[in-house]
């Protein structure tokens, strides 16, 4: 299906560890049919701690906006509330907060969609990555055949065991490719990489320029009139008029660049600082993920090493150690197989920097062509206008691991409270049935993996049904 996919084609998610159909079906119909549980590290409690420590269970809460809200019913800085990870929006999510504020302040609170556990006082703070994953619990409906028509249950489910087999089969047991998920790209919309590109260039004119009018695939009328107007006449005062108002970012762009005339640098600081960067992981990513495409299309395995391969030590939370990585030599290849095979090393792939290693042999020859395909063999990767913004570089793994896999079927809901995407139906170059069978699957992984990624090894369909 994602040969009639633009945003998977876009951001490199093309293609599958198997050659199978997959199930199709859509994700989040409901709000309550995607529910992640964090897997937090401990932390230690203090009855004299400054901080508060807090379960905090989220209903169709994106985790930035929950934070700032919380922030400003506090009275406190957005700075002094801490977590491990951003959560999906249109989920259920429980995870560790720590709040700088007293245990009263916060139990007081009454917040719509929102359940505050009050777990103790801390004197330790936790940072993004600080957790040991995350379980799910997510619901698969519609699951159809490639031709469209319903499948059953037992139709379903024999496809799910079919290509959980057959991933053992080529990567080992408990594993699939490390995709980076559509999240990190914009959801319909993947202009995060986008204007990564033009900020490494040095061009702000552009990546301001791009953020505000790059069409989307799936956009409201009045966000693609919106966007249209600015992409026909460029920033004025009636851009800023048809804006609808929940584009706040876009707003605030326009409306520095209608007091300051080409001041193009200051209006991209508009965004929110972990935005700005974000623009830069996001074009890192697409190289990930057009490596990994290329590495499975041409057959080069991604479980097992070969020679010139760079390697690194997986730690106790599953994360790769990147300063342990080093390349593969022919002499070392038995040995180095040996250790990935038990979950000890892992094979990786380049999210470059400055001071990017690529591989060597065969993996270097598929790093470097997706560098230049996407039009950054010449790039720094220094923004001297906004030096944080700068990278060194990284390698991520090519595989991770799933746990505690267990699917079952659920009865088919056929009420109002499936959403807007459902009740719309099924649409052109759409995979999916309203009478088809309706999938749970519940997993564990770890931090930094994606359960869309997961399940689209599954699905088989386009990236708006996850």
């Amino acid at each position: 299906m994602t040969d009639s996919d633009p945003v998977a084609k876009a951001i490199g998610l093309e293609g599958y560890a198997t050659e199978t159909t997959g199930i199709g079906g859509v994700l989040k119909a409901r709000v309550t049919d995607f529910r992640v549980d964090e897997i937090s590290t401990t932390v230690s409690l203090d009855s004299r701690g400054r901080f508060t420590v807090a379960r905090i269970t989220l209903t169709n809460w994106e985790t930035n906006k929950f934070c700032n809200y919380l922030a400003k019913r506090l009275g406190i800085s957005r700075n002094r509330i801490f977590f491990a990870g951003t959560k999906d929006k249109r989920a259920v999510t429980q995870q560790i907060f720590v709040i700088d504020a007293t245990q009263y302040k916060i139990a007081e609170l009454d917040i719509p969609d929102v359940e505050i556990e009050i777990i103790g006082r801390t004197h330790q703070k936790i940072g993004f990555g600080n957790h040991r994953g995350n379980r799910f619990t997510i619901i698969v409906r519609g699951c159809c055949h490639p031709d469209g028509s319903p499948m059953s249950e037992d139709e379903a489910l024999t496809e799910v065991e079919n290509i959980r087999t057959r991933l053992q089969q080529s990567l080992g047991e408990g594993l699939f490719p490390n995709w980076i998920g559509p999240q990190r790209f914009g959801s319909g919309r993947p202009v995060t990489a986008e204007v990564g590109k033009h900020v490494l260039g040095g061009d702000f004119q552009q990546a301001v320029l791009t953020y505000l009018s790059m069409e989307g695939y799936e956009e409201n009328e009045d966000v693609a009139a919106f966007r249209k107007h600015i992409r026909d006449n460029g920033p004025s005062e009636d851009a800023l008029a048809l804006a609808p108002k929940w584009l706040g970012f876009e707003s605030r762009m326009l409306e520095h660049l209608i007091n300051n005339p080409d001041d193009y640098l200051g209006a991209f600081k508009k965004l929110p600082n972990n935005l700005q960067l974000m623009t830069i992981h996001a074009a890192q990513s697409i190289i990930f993920n057009k490596s990994l495409h290329s590495r499975i299309k041409s057959g080069l395995p991604i479980s097992t090493p070969v020679v010139g391969d760079y390697v690194g030590r997986i730690d106790e939370k599953g994360q790769l150690n990147v300063n342990s990585c080093v390349i593969v030599e022919k002499r070392t290849l038995p040995r180095i197989s040996r250790n990935c095979q038990l979950g000890r090393l892992v094979s990786t792939g380049p999210l470059p920097g400055s001071e990017i290693f690529v591989a060597d042999g065969q993996a270097k020859d598929i790093e470097l062509a997706a560098i230049m395909n996407y039009g950054l063999q010449e790039t720094s990767w220094l923004v001297d206008e906004i030096p944080r913004l700068s990278s060194k570089g990284t390698r991520r793994a090519l595989v991770t691991t799933f746990n505690d896999f267990f699917v079952d079927s659920v009865p088919i809901a056929m009420d109002d409270s499936l959403g807007e995407k459902w009740n719309k139906g099924p649409q052109e170059n759409s995979r999916w049935h309203p009478k088809g069978a309706c999938l749970r699957f519940r997993f564990s992984l770890s931090s930094g993996s994606y359960a869309t990624t997961l399940l689209r090894e599954f699905m088989q369909c386009p990236l708006n049904q996850l």
